[in-house]
């Protein structure tokens, strides 16, 4: 946690940006029958039985002092999956800075060993030597401030709509993170390592001296 928030307390380096990434499963449901329409494109029946469409995984990055971020939707979230959004994230959005410094939780998929596994060791040992890898605690995953992002990405892009598949949800992300990067500047983190021993204290190990 502390190593976490030491990142965040870190000064804007434009050589090093700081960079958070979270992922969000999202269940696809198409209507069994097909809703009715008026003329005027008003709905006079719309069915509500569904019937699931399979799955896909969101993968959100966000640069939180820079007010950046963007969401991508693929079928899976394997490692092979994680390492090409690595790359994009490497050659596409950060080409020119000399590392990025990266926030995401400990999951098995989100590791160096992934990038060899999808690609050559000589473009792997590339891509990881520009990373800065920060993982956040088990049950601490309220530390990555792509969360943030996660959360307002579900209430306004996504909400209650009934996203039959792959497609629907990709145009739906992108206007959403277009949209939020011209108007959202970024994200104002104020929780610090000072207030992390003062307000979670029950979480330090008892030190008798």
């Amino acid at each position: 946690m502390e190593d976490v928030l030491a990142v965040y307390a870190r000064p804007y380096d434009p050589d090093y940006p700081v960079a958070c990434m979270d992922e969000k499963p999202v269940q696809f449901f198409a209507n069994a029958r097909k809703s009715i329409h008026s003329k005027d494109g008003r709905i006079e029946y719309e069915d509500n039985e569904y019937i699931r469409n399979g799955t896909a995984s969101i993968f959100l990055f966000t640069e939180p002092l820079n007010g950046w971020r963007y969401a991508d939707a693929q079928e899976r979230r394997t490692k092979k999956d994680w390492a090409k959004q690595i790359k994009w994230l490497l050659d596409e959005q950060y080409p020119d800075v000399k590392k990025v410094v990266l926030i995401m939780d400990n999951l098995n998929t989100h590791t160096i060993a992934s990038l060899y596994q999808t690609f050559k060791p000589e473009e792997a040992f590339r891509l990881a030597s520009r990373l800065e890898i920060h993982y956040t605690p088990k049950h601490g995953s309220w530390l990555d401030m792509a969360e943030i992002e996660l959360s307002a990405l579900a209430r306004q892009c996504i909400g209650s709509n009934r996203i039959p598949d792959l497609e629907t949800l990709q145009n739906l992300l992108k206007p959403w993170y277009t949209d939020r990067n011209k108007k959202q500047r970024g994200i104002d983190w104020q929780f610090t390592t000072v207030d992390a021993r003062i307000k979670l204290e029950r979480l330090y190990p008892i030190i008798n001296i």
